[in-house]
């Protein structure tokens, strides 16, 4: 009847309460709604940046993994001409999906709407089922012909050096996604951990290959990236 409380005071530190009139309780609920308001708005601002941020961490190591990527077909080409390695050459098919990968990643990114995620797995995926479909025939004429690849230190080197990078840059890939809740990048992540474990498998084939004169590493390396390959795309294509 004479006013609403709005806050308490006292002359000595003591609670007395301070009545306040009907005008003045409503200006001190229209400043708590403002508050609110303000605070909701810089939330939403907060999160638009960090967005920003998370996307341009997810180009720059898609950037990164495509530049590897690039150099590594040109080193590959080389290693597995001079070898003759099924290993080495499916390996450098590999990589070529990885640069596709990357590629529709960083379209994915500059838009956000699930029909451009949802295209952009299924290239994915049908990268991954084109290199199970090589790598299953080149490994079997080789296998059944008996073809011993030549000793490779340039391959060995390379993908040594390949699996360190893809295993450095496949967790923040992930870590990215998740935050931004990209299923797209979350893959290529996984995509990418894949490639350092085929690298680790081929690396495998070639020192067995070059210690121990075992010639069919080589392309039991290659049948390793075959089931990888159709494992991921399954994967992928059962998720649709």
């Amino acid at each position: 009847m004479f006013g609403v409380s709005c806050w308490t005071t006292g002359p000595h530190g003591i609670g007395a309460q301070s009545l306040a009139s009907p005008p003045r309780a409503a200006n001190c609920k229209r400043r708590r709604q403002g508050e609110r308001m303000l605070r909701c708005e810089t939330a939403q601002v907060d999160m638009g940046t960090e967005s920003v941020g998370l996307i341009r961490r997810g180009r720059l190591l898609e950037g990164a993994t495509l530049a590897w990527n690039v150099i590594g077909i040109v080193v590959l080409v080389i290693a597995a001409v001079g070898a003759r390695s099924v290993a080495l050459a499916g390996f450098g098919f590999d990589s070529l999906i990885e640069i596709g990968a990357s590629v529709v990643v960083l379209w994915e990114l500059s838009g956000n709407d699930e029909r451009r995620q949802q295209r952009a797995l299924r290239l994915i995926a049908w990268a991954f089922v084109l290199l199970a479909v090589y790598l299953s025939a080149q490994s079997a004429v080789v296998l059944v012909q008996g073809h011993h690849a030549r000793h490779s230190v340039l391959g060995i080197v390379w993908t040594a050096m390949t699996a360190a990078v893809m295993f450095a840059l496949a967790p923040g890939k992930r870590a990215t996604g998740r935050r931004l809740g990209n299923a797209v990048l979350v893959t290529e992540g996984r995509v990418t951990l894949i490639d350092g474990v085929l690298a680790c498998a081929v690396l495998l084939g070639l020192a067995l290959n070059a210690a121990a004169g075992l010639w069919w590493a080589d392309p039991a390396a290659g049948l390793v990236i075959v089931y990888y390959a159709i494992r991921e795309a399954g994967t992928i294509l059962l998720k649709e």
